[in-house]
């Protein structure tokens, strides 16, 4: 262990490690996130200046309330793909997975009434669906419960899994 490390700075950051950082990335560009603290002596992890610059500093991440369309496009990604913040994020132009997160956890889920004691990790309620009316709606066929490779489809999902197909080769 290095003795960088050891001195790792925690808590917020402020404005003066702010510009190292982006000044740093301004020069020598993203990537190599556990060289910075060495080279610009920032008392962080790697994982730490990459935080801050992905959720934070990054020029086009945009900030405040998420607009009616942002919210919409959430909720209905979320009902698609689940908890996979960074699938959604990634098409919410100028969002983070970790905004996203946030902003479900926060708002949308005591909006919709989604009790975080009653959920359950890998949870997903489904139903079976005869081959012939799941062709094309899924990719992976699985062994139905007649043994004759019914296709397992999400309840919520029904017409949106081409979508969500289409958006997956993006």
């Amino acid at each position: 262990m290095e003795a960088y490390e050891n001195e790792s700075k925690k808590g917020f950051w402020n404005a003066e490690e702010d510009l190292v950082l982006t000044n740093y990335i301004k020069k020598h560009g993203t990537g190599k996130w556990n060289r910075i603290p060495r080279v610009t002596g920032l008392k962080r992890s790697g994982k730490s200046c990459r935080l801050r610059w992905m959720n934070y500093l990054t020029p086009d991440v945009k900030r405040g309330d998420f607009s009616e369309e942002e919210e919409d496009l959430v909720v209905r990604l979320h009902s698609l793909l689940g908890n996979r913040w960074s699938l959604i994020a990634g098409r919410i132009p100028g969002r983070t997975d970790n905004q996203v997160k946030n902003f479900w956890n926060t708002h949308l889920s005591k909006k919709f009434g989604v009790d975080k004691k009653k959920r359950r990790r890998g949870c997903v309620r489904a139903k079976y669906v005869p081959r012939a009316e799941a062709e094309g709606n899924c990719n992976s066929a699985t062994k139905g419960m007649n043994g004759e490779g019914d296709k397992l489809v999400h309840e919520s999902w029904s017409d949106d899994l081409m979508d969500l197909a289409s958006m997956r080769r993006l």
